[in-house]
């Protein structure tokens, strides 16, 4: 028996040393207000992140019942728009445009397989909802996880992100 605590102890620090996350608690948001989500910073060394990590947070925000207005993309946008910061600045003038209650937004800090055998991916990825018309952040979270070596970057994000949003109280 009392080896079998040992073991089962042991597991529970094992896969709990793999993720962290941080936040604040979640106001209640209603879900039939206008939502918008606007581009995901990546400050990862990875090319695209950013864009990668959004369309997994329009798949994760679609399970928790939200359908938000999405920043569209523009085709022929000058090479100073290609810049992150300055998507996102163009991005919440267009929000403010909309009349949106709500905009979910957030950074990319890392987006990455590790170096040596295993590979393992590696994400961190923070959120926030803010309102567009004052800019004031109504809720943050950060995650990030070390996922094993079979899985998939984008697998390890959809954790993080379904994670993090499982505290974003959207009644």
């Amino acid at each position: 028996m009392r080896i079998f605590r040992c073991v089962t102890l042991a597991a529970t620090l094992a896969f709990a040393g793999c993720s962290t996350f941080s936040g604040n608690q979640s106001p209640s948001f209603p879900a039939q207000a206008k939502w918008g989500m606007l581009p995901v910073v990546n400050y990862s060394q990875t090319p695209q992140a950013g864009e990668r990590t959004e369309q997994i947070l329009l798949s994760v925000l679609t399970e928790q019942g939200v359908q938000p207005l999405v920043y569209p993309y523009v085709e022929n946008q000058d090479l100073i728009l290609l810049d992150d910061r300055k998507r996102y600045e163009a991005a919440l003038e267009w929000a403010k445009g909309q009349s949106l209650d709500y905009v979910v937004t957030g950074s990319i800090e890392e987006w990455q397989y590790k170096n040596g055998l295993d590979g393992e991916p590696a994400v961190g990825i923070s959120l926030k909802v803010l309102n567009p018309t004052t800019g004031q952040v109504l809720w943050s979270n950060s995650g990030a996880r070390a996922g094993w070596s079979r899985e998939s970057l984008a697998g390890s994000a959809q954790k993080v992100l379904a994670t993090m949003l499982d505290d974003l109280r959207i009644e």
